[in-house]
């Protein structure tokens, strides 16, 4: 992967073509699932348990999330592209 959305034209080790894969919105949903699932249970705890002040858990958790979403987002697009490559899926199939 170049970036945090964007796809190498081609893979460095085998030379596989990925210009023209389609993963299109799916990481982006899926890190954003992923990222809320994970920080909501835990923004509540923290509520619970430690009763901070407002701006000291909004941005504890504002800097986890977006730190989780950069971790995971390259991530999330790689494995898209994976499984569309894998299942010949998004232009990577042979043409009929």
């Amino acid at each position: 992967m170049r970036g945090y959305l964007t796809v190498a034209p081609q893979c460095p080790v085998c030379q596989e073509e990925l210009h023209h894969h389609r993963a299109d919105d799916g990481p982006a949903w899926l890190t954003m699932l992923i990222v809320g699932h994970i920080m909501a249970p835990l923004l509540h705890i923290g509520f619970v348990q430690f009763r901070p002040e407002p701006m000291v858990l909004a941005s504890v958790f504002m800097v986890g999330s977006v730190a989780l979403a950069l971790y995971l987002l390259p991530r999330l697009k790689g494995m898209i592209v994976g499984f569309q490559w894998a299942k010949g899926m998004g232009g990577f199939g042979a043409p009929d």
